[in-house]
């Protein structure tokens, strides 16, 4: 992913994806730690004991390189081991640590979990490394740690206690927390109703080779009014969708048709949360936006848009739930309840590699439903407004994850058959 960011204080960096890991359940009050080294050694650190989910900028902890500290609270009790980390590898710029319930799970059963689950992870996240439990706060933790990371790895699950991660910045070690936990859950989700299968290296290979299309440039940028409203719908749905846990930073594309067969995407290598409006790329007649590279899955997009004209916006992105679908196989029946089979009805699913630009399924640009499951990838909620598309999206995930959770209680009972038509002739009719 893109590391572009404008410069941001170390404290008000720290507070940003603090406040981010908390509210997506990702760590309590107490627990996690996050750090910054800047360029003149000193390192910025989480307090010890302080509210993770009011925690300010001058909460903040600076530790200076000569060993003294800057601020109103203790250092992390963890401290031991990110300066240990730093100082076995100096290419590492940050450093999360946390408890993730998913990641944890893995923890405790002493497992390391296998990212070749979804197409992005293994590139982003990187070997993972495995650390024995030692007291937390101590230097043998920070020793069997820092061995870790000596080794080459950016990423540790760390026995019994959770999992901590490097970065070339905050943002590069956030999305690699971010995609790891995803992983872990796509796996124990998946668990729950089948048998997760995992992509080959070979796959992950092909997956990679499709960079985005070299497209002519136009040789000159137009913003019409109506075109900067599309632009910011794109954001906040974007935005959305990552605070709620639909889509990660690493992986997501949003579109919205502008005019005719013209259309704005989200653009590639941008991490998702930090989304702005003048990141969409303009793609019109065939031709990108001056200077931006689009989504490398804007050929699909353009496709689905040229065979279906009553399809004016798209989603296309990984979420938890909906993914344990994807990567096991199995079959996601919305005939849940009446809303979901009203708004989904039949959700087909595709190979992996078939919505590759020279091997593309048909189901996914001319036969298109309103959901599509693209397996070990990703879904595709097609709609008219955007709002609505995202709406389907929502609904689609609840669906699936009612379907996991009840699989604990006993075998689904789908809505009739007869029902389905009472519903057809009411509301599709």
């Amino acid at each position: 992913m893109s590391k572009k960011t404008n410069f941001i204080h170390p404290r008000d960096e720290i507070t940003t994806i603090i406040d981010r890991i908390y509210k997506r359940g990702m760590t309590t009050t107490s627990g996690g730690n996050i750090s910054v080294i800047d360029d003149n050694g000193d390192i910025w650190v989480t307090p010890s004991a302080i509210d993770k989910g009011s925690l300010r900028a001058s909460d903040i902890i600076c530790v200076k390189k000569d060993g003294t500290i800057d601020g109103k609270h203790k250092p992390s009790s963890e401290f031991p081991f990110h300066k240990a980390i730093y100082e076995a590898r100096p290419d590492i710029k940050s450093v999360i640590h946390a408890h993730p319930p998913a990641l944890v799970s893995f923890s405790i059963v002493r497992q390391i979990p296998n990212t070749n689950i979804i197409s992005q992870a293994k590139q982003i996240c990187g070997p993972i490394g495995y650390a024995k439990y030692k007291l937390p706060g101590s230097n043998d933790l920070g020793s069997v740690i820092a061995d870790e990371f000596n080794k080459g790895f950016k990423a540790v699950i760390m026995e019994n206690h959770g999992v901590v991660l490097g970065g070339s910045n905050l943002t590069d070690a956030y999305e690699r927390f971010e995609t790891l936990e995803f992983c872990c859950r796509t796996i124990l989700y998946g668990s729950q109703i089948g048998k997760p299968n995992y992509l080959t290296d070979a796959q992950i290979d092909q997956f990679e080779a499709q960079v985005p299309a070299v497209r002519p440039e136009k040789k000159k940028n137009k913003f019409p009014a109506n075109e900067v409203e599309k632009r910011l719908e794109i954001c906040k749905i974007v935005k959305r969708s990552c605070e709620q846990g639909l889509m990660i930073s690493s992986y997501g594309t949003v579109s919205m048709r502008w005019k005719n067969n013209d259309f704005l995407i989200t653009p590639t290598n941008i991490n998702r949360w930090d989304l702005k409006i003048e990141d969409i790329v303009q793609i019109k007649k065939g031709k990108r936006e001056l200077g931006k590279t689009p989504s490398r899955a804007t050929y699909l997009h353009e496709e689905i848009y040229k065979n279906n004209p009553e399809i004016n916006s798209i989603i296309m992105t990984q979420s938890p739930y909906l993914m344990a679908f994807a990567v096991t196989g199995e079959y996601l029946d919305v005939r849940t309840i009446p809303e979901s089979w009203i708004f989904l009805q039949d959700i087909h699913a595709v190979k992996f590699g078939t919505h590759f630009k020279n091997n593309v399924d048909k189901k996914i640009t001319e036969n298109c439903n309103t959901a599509l499951i693209i397996e070990n990838d990703s879904i595709i909620i097609t709609g008219d407004k955007l709002l609505q598309t995202f709406d389907y999206l929502e609904v689609a995930e609840f669906s699936a994850k009612s379907i996991v959770l009840g699989n604990s209680l006993g075998e689904m009972v789908p809505i009739n058959d007869d029902q389905v038509e009472e519903l057809r002739a009411k509301f599709l009719s």
